[in-house]
């Protein structure tokens, strides 16, 4: 079997690399570029070089900038626009990583893509692949797979699902391994400076003012633009009061900023849309625990399936900025069910909830 291993340059990329290389399967790394680096090709070339002297196996530079730009750029500026609050690392392994990036390490022989995540896969009686959390819960990055397909999970292969980080380190440490990135890795990677600048650099498009309303309709102030929000955003505001304001919903059709105390930003459920189920889909309603962004504990939610891809979740408890845009992942236990795109915020009704 021939593994090809994708490398950022990270510490993650390279364990994950020499625990592949020392397996004995033959085996070769991949950096894909995104069109969006912030030093020159020569540099990142030496910086593969020097990584492939370390774990001793060749690393290919694979261009995908193009794809980068379509797929996940896109996706990101449109979502923003729309008054959602994009997620583009769910859509990034999903559709660069374990589609284009797996595509071409098949074409150079490989039969696997091994990447450093955090998280476990197995395989049922049915032959299906089954996504876990990694070892390490607090590195547990099993959120961001979500969406990988059957096709995709039985490609995959994770070398550090048994890992913690501090394992990894010390793995790295004494294998004299140095990675070419000293920091952790950040959600957006594209994004050198604001997210205002690449929007407008991206885009073109000229922020409008509009009206802050509170859920009343009563006229508060006037925002410089939707896309500096987000639902349960409190900074920006603005609004004199006798308790801090927050965002409660963007409506991109008015260009108006809806916004509400603290005791109003609590929801009891949302719809979820464009799901992709690693287990099988339920039949009827069933208990899970829902992660509705990546930095957030998953909660208790009863999940009911509308149709193979829209489901509603009804929490248990209260839930704080339920944000439009960002991915609601379904687990049982360590396992991944599915994940979708929460598609329907919160819907107040005259006590707040909805």
């Amino acid at each position: 079997m021939t593994i090809a291993i994708a490398i950022s340059g990270g510490i993650d990329s390279l364990v994950a690399a020499h625990l592949v290389a020392q397996s004995g399967e033959d085996a070769f790394g991949l950096h894909f570029l995104t069109g969006y680096e912030n030093i020159p090709l020569p540099a990142i070339a030496e910086k593969i070089r020097l990584i492939s002297e370390q774990i001793q196996i060749p690393v290919h530079i694979v261009d995908l900038s193009q794809s980068f730009r379509k797929k996940v750029v896109k996706y990101f500026t449109q979502t923003y626009l729309a008054g959602k609050t994009p997620n583009p690392c769910l859509v990034c392994n999903a559709t660069i990583k374990f589609d284009d990036l797996l595509s071409e390490a098949r074409r150079l022989g490989a039969d696997r893509l091994a990447t450093g995540h955090y998280a476990r896969i197995t395989e049922d009686s049915c032959a299906r692949r089954l996504l876990y959390k990694g070892a390490d819960a607090q590195k547990d990055q099993s959120y961001f797979l979500a969406f990988l397909t059957q096709s995709q999970l039985r490609r995959a292969c994770f070398p550090l699902q048994d890992m913690t980080k501090a394992r990894v380190r010390e793995l790295a440490n004494r294998m004299g391994l140095v990675p070419a990135s000293q920091k952790e890795s950040q959600d957006i990677c594209f994004i050198q400076d604001d997210y205002e600048s690449f929007l407008l650099r991206e885009t073109k498009f000229c922020p409008e003012p509009g009206l802050i309303v509170d859920l009343n309709g009563s006229i508060l102030g006037e925002h410089s633009g939707l896309h500096r929000f987000t639902v349960g955003q409190r900074r920006g505001i603005n609004c004199p009061a006798a308790a801090p304001y927050y965002v409660v919903r963007l409506e991109p059709e008015t260009n108006r900023l809806i916004v509400g105390f603290k005791d109003r930003l609590g929801v009891r459920q949302c719809r979820v849309t464009q799901i992709n189920w690693i287990a099988p889909m339920p039949e009827s309603a069933m208990r899970v625990h829902a992660r509705i962004r990546y930095r957030h504990a998953a909660v208790s939610a009863v999940l009911t399936p509308v149709n193979e891809t829209v489901a509603h979740l009804r929490f248990d408890q209260l839930q704080y900025a339920v944000t439009p845009g960002q991915g609601a992942v379904f687990y049982q236990d360590d396992a991944v069910l599915g994940g979708g795109w929460i598609d329907s915020g919160p819907i107040f009704d005259s006590q707040g909830l909805s």
